[in-house]
């Protein structure tokens, strides 16, 4: 038995608030009126949480639990509280009582041995206590290593949590570790279980059989001008477009999806494995796929030169849709069902924008007539309401040892918006057919009492009154005018104010602040609509190799396509999967971030001591968030840094202000910096003010 010293213990309970609580021995207060409510809590480094009793991922407006009442609940599990008796107009607070289930039991972090004893101090800095590992492997130097941990125990919360390692990652910095630190944290998984591929080899040896029966089948496009536009590091291609002049002169447009559910079946191993994961994790050096690749980047991938099978979603236009730039774009005729395809091209958004700026090469009429089309449809949708938000991609190029030499932005460009443009009109066109199948234009059900009378859309809700007001008494303070009219916004006026800033100086701050107001876009077979996007039917069709949601989709479309009811057990399946696919969503795209945030901390690491210029991305009270304008590697000027004064952070202005000097730094401001400081493993970066 490995005895461990109170002291030690103590020194890794994160927090004084917890710790003055532990020591005090405070017993639970029972106020007179207190009720009980369940929720998922949030927690923070300092120890004290906020619980969400709804649907919406937990916010500062829920209920607050002070330091010293958590009663062990971790980040996202499922709570117990009793509820303290409301003060007035200050926030609801409450004290945790029971931990109703763990939102995970596995952990990453760093070893520390400390008087004998062997901690893991999490990376998540949520996590507020250090664990303590009683039995570590003797065979290993472990000091400064990352292992992932399962918690074994956790009662009291007067003692650190126990855990046994599970895994040692390696050593921390290098860059396996760290990727691999960075998805296993999150509760993702990195290895197909061996199965999963055995499946996908069988699938593979019946492939051509199986393609032939199909053809039979299927409405055949193969004849048909064809080709995918991609990034050039692609290697899985979810989505093909088409387009042919009919024999009336209308022209018909086809976007043809990789037709996964053809191959994965419903409770297959690999389609068992696929709704676990959800999506697949693009991370800065690799893809994490939700399917083996023998599927994803052969079987199912629309690749050049070869017969693939698809579902496929089929317009006709007519000819003055393209050549008259007066006329509005309108679907005259649709088709949805199961096709076959043979891609010509395989195009990159660099080598499709290179034939279009030269107005000659490959498909070039082909290509310019769509990107007509698109253009046309683009200002159609931003006439209707369509949020546009201009959006940069951090993109590394990385040496051999996976460093990164060079940090850059992805260059939108107009064969972005081509394809970006058919897949929005396919995911609509699709959610509005199923839609239609269901009830009448005002959204009734045609059978309230059929369970196949449902769908798995992609919903954005309107953003918080809250949010809004702070947002519009901000603008309103810089001269511009955001009408919020009892709590809401339309998304058109969002759009008049997007544009009414353009090329101003706090362009940028502007568009950050209206950002950080917007929802989440989720899945649900509840359908709301979606805001950004202005449609009141929207669902996920085109992206079946890295979506899970999208397989459900197709799966339900083609039951309506055959005339097929859907039985209760699916649509209860597929309720679950589309709440469980947005918070897998999240987490991959948490990874995502936080390997972007790794990249970027390895690459101000080799310029310590450099000057950049940048922009405030974000105040707080313990000071400024700048990016620097090329790399777009973010870092914190601390408050002390700032200056000889006393600064004040002013929330709802988004500034910090000096008491006597009254200097402002301001979201949006332009500033000079020098890199002080990166933190490798905490991928945070310190830079410094220059004057």
């Amino acid at each position: 038995m490995v005895i461990v010293s109170v002291f030690v213990q103590i020194c890794h309970l994160s927090n004084v608030p917890q710790l003055w609580y532990l020591m005090n021995n405070m017993t639970e207060k029972n106020t007179p009126g207190a009720g009980f409510v369940e929720g998922v809590i949030i927690t923070t480094a300092k120890g004290f949480g906020f619980v969400s009793v709804g649907e919406d991922s937990p916010r500062e407006n829920d209920i607050k639990i002070e330091a010293g009442f958590l009663n062990t609940a971790l980040p996202r599990d499922r709570v117990k509280i009793r509820l303290n008796a409301k003060m007035g107009d200050l926030q609801q607070t409450g004290e945790v009582t029971e931990i109703l289930a763990r939102n995970k039991i596995t952990f990453v972090g760093t070893i520390d041995i400390d008087g004998g004893s062997t901690f893991l101090i999490p990376q998540d800095t949520r996590v507020y206590v250090d664990f303590l590992i009683p039995n570590p492997p003797q065979d290993q130097k472990l000091q400064g290593k990352k292992v992932l941990v399962r918690l074994s125990d956790w009662t009291d919360p007067k003692k650190n949590p126990t855990a046994e390692i599970i895994e040692v990652l390696g050593q921390a910095g290098d860059n396996e570790t760290e990727i691999r630190a960075i998805v296993l944290d999150k509760g993702l998984q990195m290895e197909l279980p061996e199965e999963i591929h055995r499946e996908a080899d069988e699938l593979k040896k019946t492939a051509p059989a199986f393609i032939a029966e199909e053809a039979k089948k299927r409405r055949d496009f193969k004849s048909v001008t064809t080709f995918t536009i991609d990034p050039a590091d692609a290697k899985d291609f979810d989505d093909a477009i088409s387009i042919q002049t009919l024999a009336n002169g209308d022209i018909e447009v086809g976007v043809h999806i990789a037709d996964v559910s053809a191959y994965v079946k419903p409770h297959m191993a690999i389609d068992e494995e696929a709704r676990s994961r959800a999506t697949s994790i693009y991370l800065v050096d690799r893809v994490i796929p939700m399917f083996p690749e023998v599927l994803s980047n052969d079987l199912c991938s629309l690749n050049e030169k070869e017969d693939k099978l698809v579902f496929s979603a089929v317009f006709t236009f007519a000819p003055e849709a393209f050549s008259d730039p007066k006329t509005k774009v309108v679907v005259k005729d649709k088709w949805f069902g199961r096709a076959i395809i043979n891609s010509a091209k395989r195009f990159t958004y660099e080598n499709a924008q290179e034939i279009l700026d030269k107005g000659e090469g490959l498909f070039y009429n082909e290509l310019n007539m769509l990107n007509v089309m698109a253009k046309k449809l683009a200002a159609q949708d931003k006439e209707e309401g369509a949020i546009s938000f201009e959006h940069e991609e951090v993109r590394f190029e990385l040496d051999e040892n996976k460093k990164p030499i060079r940090v850059y932005t992805k260059t939108f460009q107009d064969t972005n918006k081509l394809v970006e443009m058919y897949m929005l009109l396919a995911n609509k066109k699709v959610a509005e057919f199923v839609s239609s199948k269901l009830g009448d234009s005002t959204g009734k059900l045609a059978h309230p009492d059929h369970v196949n009378d449902l769908f798995i859309y992609r919903i954005h809700d309107e953003p918080k009154p809250e949010r809004l007001i702070e947002l519009s008494k901000f603008v309103a303070g810089l001269g511009y005018k955001l009408p919020v009219k009892e709590g809401r916004v339309s998304s058109t006026d969002i759009n008049k104010f997007l544009e009414s800033i353009k090329g101003k100086p706090e362009e940028t701050m502007l568009n950050t602040a209206t950002v950080r107001t917007m929802a989440k876009a989720i899945y649900s077979t509840n359908n709301i609509g979606h805001f950004g996007l202005a449609y009141e039917h929207y669902a996920h069709f085109t992206s079946p190799i890295r979506r899970y949601p999208d397989v459900m989709v197709h799966r339900i479309l083609a039951h309506f396509l055959a005339d097929e009811k859907v039985t209760k057990d699916e649509m209860e399946e597929y309720r679950k999967l589309a709440s469980h696919s947005s918070e897998m969503e999240k987490l991959a795209a948490d990874a995502e971030r936080a390997s972007i945030k790794f990249k970027q901390a390895e690459y101000m690491n080799e310029r310590v001591g450099k000057e950049f210029m940048g922009t405030i991305s974000g105040v707080a009270e313990w000071g400024v968030f700048v990016e620097e304008e090329e790399t777009k590697c973010e870092g914190l000027i601390r408050i002390s840094d700032l200056g000889n004064d006393y600064y004040i952070f002013e929330r709802d202005k988004y500034r910090i202000v000096g008491k006597t000097k009254h200097e402002r730094f301001v979201l949006g401001d332009k500033i000079k910096f020098r890199v002080k400081g990166v933190d490798l493993e905490k991928k945070s970066i310190d830079y410094e003010l220059i004057k």
